[in-house]
């Protein structure tokens, strides 16, 4: 028998009246199928799929209790018995695979997207449409009730305990922290009166449900807002929390407004997990370690040093199902990394659709995406390696076609092979690591530095032939583009010389993360260490922080490049980057003094610089380098027209089919679903 290295991860947890089978949470994320009954068979094999993939427990998508606690118009609630039907789906999915299930209940306060929202304060959200009402005293005893209800009707509904969501920003975080709750009466005020609501709370589900339930709390450790509350003060909430009867303690970091990233992918891993072992130290319960965990190692690490109980994590069980059978069976190398990327998970629920993941489509799709075994096992090629050929060839080949894999270069990886130079993208290597296992473990025979042409893949006699080549950068075609000191973003990120003041033409995803990359001084290591990312954003290192929220002034190192990022747009520069991480983009580049110019017209490039228009006006930029980040063109000379006539059935995925922002979701996806059907 092999020793198995995750010892820590794969121990169980004993809480007394129940066991948890290992330390590995599946925490709540949103996914959109939690808010009509009719989507709860989809729902409940998105979770059974989780539980049969070895996670000890899960935490479902938020609940409300009442109406005034809806995130979305008529979100998913639990407070009628008509409630518990589709909810039972959920619970069975789950436990037939001896995994628990918690229901988290949410109470979205003053970040409702509708207009009955409430809170502690009537002060609105930045994030949020609507003003909040200010709870009267009988509205929060009543809420107290529906929490209590709300518990009592999931315990009915075969879950193993709930949640209760007290960080991130939502309600019980708005009565927590001074930086909403500005009452004087006896819920705001002083950390006693504050934290009431929450207390209450705990004690009313816990009278009502018996000990034999579990009841977890998330509770904010670190606020990273203004007025935010000192560990001290989280240090008293949590210590009242056990004292009132909850079960396990889980850690929630910064709230949704906050102008601080917690979880996209620049930032380091497991981040925070110094703040949950503070506060462990004060509480007799297990405590959940939370946030940019998403590999076995680091999750081994927090465990055997002592600082969590438990770990959760949400979009790396998106990203793969098995991922604690995997660690089980030391097959870590085939784990499908979550890249942290949020843009088809967080993303998708913040514009009210389904959530996904960019690395594995399957996700929230398991009835729909299903590839089962061929029944006539065909010869396929698929030409060009990238994420979307890798996908095609992958699935293709997992489901016993003979696959063949044509790559032009000496590798596979396409544009990830250059997003995974950009600092605080380095993730993007784990995504080619496991494609390039895929490949190995599928069979599918890969032929790389091999250009091929459609008379050869006829005479080789492929029936199926999929065309995922790609893209190339988009020239620029103005007077002095073929000059020297003019380059695609291509070239720049494969390590071309670029001069200290340069002009990048394009403001797409592509052109913020070519400004990031030449902004990054030439020493500094990838990924950025925690204590240099910590100075650079302002947040206190000191676990036991007496700084309001965590946050302190942020230290920016001077640019080391100046930089210019133009756009033919008038529109504001980034405005199509991703909802929940492009804000961290455009404040990386606006705190390096890039210099970012809407509605410009390109004139020529000179040995002084680069002519340019602005509003009718003639302008130098006196830069010594140029760099195109101007789009891309499909590269589909490979695929035939309607009328010709050929032996085998193409099809084209990704880049090749359609070049208009470049986009690695669609691409895996459309790769995958091709496979599935052939």
């Amino acid at each position: 028998m092999t020793t198995n290295s995750y010892a820590h991860i794969l121990k169980p947890l004993h809480l007394g009246f129940t066991t948890i089978k290992n330390r590995v949470v599946m925490g709540s994320m949103h996914t959109g199928l939690e808010d009509r009954f009719y989507n709860y068979p989809k729902l409940a094999a998105y979770f059974g799929e989780r539980a049969k993939g070895g996670v000890g427990l899960i935490i479902t998508g938020g609940i409300s209790p009442n109406r005034q606690g809806w995130l979305l118009p008529a979100g998913g609630t639990m407070n009628t018995l008509g409630d518990i039907a589709p909810h039972r789906l959920v619970t069975h999915a789950v436990h037939k695979h001896g995994a628990k299930i918690l229901m988290q209940i949410l109470h979205a306060g003053r970040y409702g997207y509708q207009p009955f929202v409430v809170s502690a304060s009537p002060i609105k959200s930045p994030i949020s449409p609507f003003k909040p009402r200010q709870m009267s005293e009988k509205q929060i005893l009543n809420t107290i009730d529906d929490y209590v209800n709300c518990a009592s009707l999931a315990k009915k509904a075969g879950y193993d305990g709930v949640e209760i969501m007290g960080s991130e920003g939502y309600l019980l975080n708005q009565f927590l922290s001074r930086h909403v709750n500005q009452r004087e009466d006896r819920w705001g005020g002083p950390i006693e009166n504050r934290m009431r609501f929450a207390v209450e709370i705990v004690k009313g589900i816990r009278a009502q449900v018996g000990e034999k339930f579990i009841i977890c709390f998330r509770l904010s450790l670190l606020d990273l807002v203004h007025d935010g509350n000192t560990m001290k003060e989280v240090v008293t909430i949590a210590q009242a929390l056990e004292k009132a009867g909850i079960t396990l303690l889980n850690t929630g970091i910064g709230w949704h407004e906050a102008r601080i990233p917690t979880i996209v992918t620049s930032v380091p891993r497991a981040a925070f997990v110094d703040y949950t072992a503070e506060v462990k130290k004060h509480v007799a319960v297990p405590v959940i370690a939370s946030n940019r965990i998403n590999m076995p190692d680091t999750a081994e690490e927090i465990l055997a040093s002592g600082k969590a109980d438990m770990v959760q994590m949400a979009r790396p069980l998106l990203a793969d199902a098995f991922w604690v059978n995997k660690t089980a069976t030391n097959r870590v190398d085939e784990i499908n990394t979550c890249i942290a990327c949020n843009q088809a998970c967080l993303d998708h629920t913040f514009k009210n659709q389904r959530a996904t993941c960019l690395v594995n489509p399957r996700a929230a799709f398991e009835t729909e995406l299903v590839y089962l075994k061929a029944k006539q096992p065909k010869r396929v090629a698929v030409v060009g390696g990238g994420v979307a050929g890798m996908s095609a060839a992958t699935v293709a080949a997992s489901r016993g076609h003979q696959v063949t894999l044509f790559e032009a270069s000496h590798e596979v990886g396409g544009q990830f092979n250059l997003a995974k130079v950009v600092p605080g993208k380095e993730e993007f290597h784990e995504t080619i690591r496991y494609f390039k296992v895929q490949i190995e473990k599928t069979g599918v025979d890969l032929r790389l530095n091999t250009k091929v042409n459609r008379e050869q893949l006829e005479r080789e006699g492929f029936e199926e032939i999929i065309i995922a080549t790609g893209v190339v950068p988009r020239a620029l075609r103005i007077e002095g583009s073929d000059s020297p000191q003019v380059l695609s973003y291509a070239e720049v990120l494969r390590g071309a010389p670029v001069g200290q003041k340069v002009a990048v033409i394009g403001a797409g995803g592509i052109g913020f993360d070519v400004s990031e990359y030449l902004l990054k001084p030439e020493h500094q290591p990838q990924p950025q260490p925690l204590a240099d990312w910590q100075r650079e954003w302002g947040v206190d290192p000191n676990p036991n922080y007496v700084s309001e929220g965590g946050t302190q002034a942020a230290e920016v190192h001077p640019p080391v490049r100046e930089i210019y990022l133009l756009q033919r747009k008038t529109s504001a520069l980034g405005a199509g980057l991703g909802k929940t991480s492009g804000w961290v983009h455009r404040a990386q580049l606006k705190k390096h003094a890039v210099r970012m110019l809407r509605g410009v017209q390109y004139k020529a490039v000179t040995n002084e610089g680069l002519w340019i228009d602005m509003a009718g006006q003639d302008q130098l930029l006196r830069v010594d380098t140029i760099v195109v980040c101007a789009g891309q063109e499909s590269v589909k000379d490979l695929m035939p027209s309607a009328e010709q006539n050929t032996l085998a059935n193409y099809h084209i995925i990704g880049g090749a089919k359609l070049a208009a922002e470049l986009d690695a979701k669609r691409a895996i996806r459309e790769g995958a679903e091709i496979a599935s059907k052939l």
